[in-house]
């Protein structure tokens, strides 16, 4: 059917309930409190015209959500993100402390290293004790990049501030020189997030959270968070992080190749 042939769209049926009081009320609370929630406004306009029913909360909230789209604060924009094989490898550390892990029967204090490659999703974790440092991120950097047999051009980690912490100036600046180091020494090249911009790091944070439902869920399969030692306990992360590897075994050969 062509454009022209088919049926305009239906017009208002109904008297608009805000016609008399949007423009005059409710657009200077807006522009008054740009955070007040939709419904909030409809229930003051309640107590100010008694007769606006309680079926027409839904006219309001799509004219609020109108007028916020062209006259409210300017939102940040995103661009989506296209990965390309072998170019981008992530690092990150995700807590674990609130799973409840204990080794013979002690707590274990403890964060997880996490590694990804952006375009095929193959994920490389290493339970690290303490917190970051440059040391944690070596190693298991490393351990990731043998573990795949070949290395991205990129790697992206976060600004590196938890492992700057408590560091005079000088070791800041030779944390910094080791870092480039061993990047180089993988040919890969050296990039951060900036501070507080997660979505920079998305490739990887959004799996971080994965991950550790995926942990939690197999600790409550397995009936208990507690292991006989530490090997016991890596072995069983492994075992996780491989089942999601098979998951994506054919992105994964393709990207080999282009590492």
């Amino acid at each position: 059917m062509l454009p022209s042939a088919r049926k305009q769209p239906r017009g208002r049926r109904r008297p608009d309930p805000l016609a008399d009081f949007f423009d005059a009320e409710v657009v200077p609370m807006l522009k008054a409190a740009s955070g007040l929630r939709a419904v909030a406004i409809f229930e003051e306009m309640q107590r100010r015209h008694p007769d606006l029913s309680d079926g027409a909360r839904r006219t309001p909230e799509r004219r609020i959500r109108s007028w916020r789209a062209i006259h409210g604060a300017d939102q940040e924009v995103i661009f989506r993100q296209v990965h390309e094989p072998g170019r981008m490898g992530l690092s990150d550390f995700t807590d674990m402390a609130d799973l409840g892990v204990t080794i013979a029967g002690e707590r274990l204090d403890h964060r997880l290293y996490h590694f990804r490659l952006a375009y095929s999703g193959f994920e490389h974790a290493h339970v690290i004790l303490g917190g970051k440092s440059y040391v944690a991120l070596a190693e298991g950097l490393q351990n990731a990049l043998w573990a795949f047999g070949g290395a991205p051009l990129e790697h992206r980690s976060d600004s590196l501030s938890a492992a700057f912490r408590n560091l005079d100036q000088e070791a800041r600046e030779d944390l910094t020189r080791r870092y480039d180091a061993l990047c180089a020494h993988y040919s890969m090249q050296p990039t951060r997030n900036n501070c507080g911009v997660a979505h920079e790091n998305g490739a990887i944070e959004s799996p971080h959270g994965h991950l550790k439902k995926t942990v939690k869920d197999a600790l409550l399969m397995r009936g208990l968070a507690d292991f006989d030692d530490l090997t016991v306990y890596r072995r069983f992360i492994d075992e996780i992080v491989g089942r999601k590897n098979a998951h994506n075994a054919k992105r994964i050969e393709t990207e080999r190749p282009a590492l």
